[in-house]
C-alpha cells in the first residue's frame, strides 16, 4: 500500500503539479482546492502526510488544516507549503513538522518529503515501505507498533495569539513583496521609441 498525501492548496497548477510529481515517485495523492475541502477530506480518509499552502480563502486557513490535522487520530506528518517562508519557530508553534518553501527543485521537495515521513514513522513506531520506484510494486505497510499508542499522547493546541501573528507577518511580506514590485515598476523609465 503507497503511502497517502493529502495537498492543500488553492493554486490549481501548484496542486495539479505536485501531485503528478508524487504519483510518479509512488505516492498516492488527494487533493484540495481550499481549507475548508482539505479539513472535511482530513475526517473522512487517513493520510500518511498532510502538505499544506498557509493563505487560501482566508489568512488562517492554513493553520487551520493544520490544527485539524493534529487532532486526527491516526497523527499524519504535517508540512506547510508557502511562498512567504516564516521564522522556524512560528511554524513549530503552528503544529507543522516542516516548511516548504515553493518553488521548490523537484529533487529537494522529494527528498524533504522523504525524510519528514521517514523521521515522523520512526517518532510513532510505524514501519513504512517507501514508495515504489515507477514500474515497481509497492511492500505493504505493517501496522502501528505498540509505542505508537504511547506517543499518541494529545500534544497541546498552538496557541491563538501566535498563529494570528504568522498569519498577518505572511499576510504582511505578501503585500510588502507586491509594493515593492509595484515601486520597481514605476521607477522605470517608459522605453523611448527608436530613432530612424
Amino acid at each position: 500500500m503507497n503511502r497517502r498525501i493529502l495537498l492543500v492548496d488553492d493554486e490549481v497548477a501548484v496542486l495539479l503539479t505536485l501531485k503528478a510529481v508524487l504519483e510518479i515517485n509512488g505516492f498516492d495523492v488527494d487533493t484540495a482546492a481550499s481549507g475548508r475541502e482539505g479539513r472535511i477530506k482530513l475526517r473522512s480518509h487517513q493520510y500518511n502526510m498532510i502538505i499544506t499552502d498557509m493563505r487560501m480563502e482566508s489568512d488562517a486557513a492554513g493553520i487551520e488544516v493544520i490544527a485539524a490535522a493534529r487532532l486526527a487520530s491516526y497523527r499524519p506528518a504535517i508540512a506547510l507549503l508557502t511562498a512567504f517562508p516564516v521564522a522556524e519557530e512560528d511554524w513549530q508553534a503552528l503544529g507543522a513538522h516542516k516548511m516548504l518553501v515553493k518553488p521548490m527543485h523537484t529533487r529537494v521537495l522529494l527528498q524533504q518529503i522523504e525524510k519528514l515521513l521517514a523521521v515522523h514513522e520512526a517518532e510513532m513506531g510505524i514501519r513504512s515501505v517507501p514508495p515504489a520506484t515507477p514500474g515497481k510494486a509497492a511492500k505493504p505497510a505493517s501496522a502501528k507498533s505498540s509505542k505508537s499508542s504511547r506517543s499518541a499522547a494529545k500534544q497541546p493546541a498552538a496557541k491563538k495569539p501566535l498563529a494570528r501573528r504568522t498569519a498577518k507577518k505572511v499576510t504582511a511580506k505578501k503585500s510588502h513583496a507586491k509594493k515593492s514590485s509595484a515601486k520597481k515598476s514605476a521607477a522605470k523609465p517608459p522605453a523611448k521609441a527608436a530613432k530612424r
